[in-house]
């Protein structure tokens, strides 16, 4: 049974019209002959209908499709791109965390290190993967396999797809805000090609831990933001409804993170989702792993550190923040008073003035102290 989005009513209405027009025998009156040239016909207003919608995703029906339960998770992946698998296991402190599948692995045949934060494809996969939210050993695995990975020059491949870190009072007894400090700074000290692969959502710190590469790619339809938009509107106007807007000011969408340089590459899905052809997703991913593995192939280990180092620093040079809020199109004066006060402050030259006072008295104070 497919499962459609809240704005898919029409494909929906379109494809069942399609199948049974396919299927003689699901008449009224019994059999009759396929009417082929109203199949093509329902076919290519289908494919218009697809196409008339995806091209015009708003930010929040964006986030919509990267969660769609049908999208291909990292498992599909791992099990399609590459060779003699080998799952590794435990983080040698604590115990297995089974929201993350790591491994050594074949990929064109040679060695690489698979990462794939996995989801689940049912409810029992789900729970069993507790919806692809790492814990503390989660990553603690993945450090030690990357440092392992980096001892004997193997590059690194990472699938990204999680809501978040698991927030669970066990996850924060056991340190989970230092183990994603960890994995974000072993990743930045890595000397091996690392690539990082959005596939679905990349929430918050949980991503981040592992997406702290040498290239960052996103499939055309996935998220990639510091919280999730409902979070975001839950904190700023206290009302969740305002997800939309919360989407919009983020930039969490493929096409943003890449015009601000967040990201490097976005891999184009099919039309409709990447649920919609799995293997030419498929086909894709794996271009695109091989084509940033050549781009390393003759660096030094230095000159990959000295990369992955210049990228990060050049990200957020440019323009970064929304100047018209009136692309938000839930708020408005009323609901909006101390974000209009602050657009204002920003606009003047008392508060720029202020502002470099803050600044002058706080390097003053550092230099005292030291």
């Amino acid at each position: 049974m497919k499962n459609y989005l809240s704005f898919e009513t029409d494909i929906k209405n379109l494809e069942s019209e399609l199948d049974k027009l396919k299927d003689p025998y699901n008449k009224e009156d019994g059999i009759s002959e396929v009417n082929t040239s109203k199949i093509t016909d329902t076919q290519n207003e289908l494919n218009e209908k697809l196409k008339e919608i995806y091209s015009n995703l708003d930010p929040w029906q964006t986030t919509l499709v990267a969660r769609h339960e049908d999208r291909p998770k990292s498992k599909y992946f791992i099990d399609n791109l590459f060779d003699d698998f080998i799952p590794l296991s435990g983080d040698r402190y604590y115990g297995e965390d089974k929201s993350v599948l790591a491994g050594f692995a074949k990929f064109d045949g040679n060695s690489v290190l698979v990462i794939g934060q996995e989801k689940g494809d049912n409810l029992e996969s789900r729970i069993e993967r507790n919806f692809g939210m790492m814990r503390p050993e989660g990553y603690r695995k993945t450090i030690r396999l990357m440092e392992l990975a980096n001892k004997f020059n193997i590059p690194i491949i990472s699938f990204i797809d999680t809501p978040g870190a698991y927030p669970g009072v066990g996850a924060e007894e056991r340190g989970q805000a230092e183990a994603i400090a960890k994995s974000i700074e072993c990743c930045m000290k890595l000397t091996v090609p690392t690539i990082s692969i959005v596939i679905g959502e990349g929430g918050s710190g949980g991503a981040i831990a592992l997406a702290s590469a040498s290239r960052v790619v996103m499939l055309e339809n996935a998220i990639y933001s510091v919280i999730s938009p409902e979070g975001c509107a839950t904190i700023l106007w206290r009302d969740p409804k305002k997800m939309l807007d919360a989407a919009k000011a983020m930039k969490l969408s493929a096409k943003d993170l890449f015009d601000l340089k967040v990201i490097d590459e976005i891999i184009t899905e099919p039309v409709g989702g990447a649920h919609r052809d799995k293997e030419k997703v498929l086909q894709n991913v794996s271009e695109s792993i091989k084509k940033n593995l050549n781009y390393f192939r003759d660096m030094s280990s230095e000159q990959i550190l000295e990369d992955r180092k210049s990228k990060f620093l050049k990200i957020g040079r440019g323009n970064g923040f929304m100047s018209d809020t009136t692309e938000l199109s839930n708020l408005n004066k009323s609901d909006n008073n101390f974000q209009s006060i602050i657009f204002n402050l920003k606009n003047s030259k008392k508060f720029i003035f202020g502002f470099g006072i803050t600044i002058v008295l706080a390097i003053a104070a550092i230099f005292y102290l030291l």
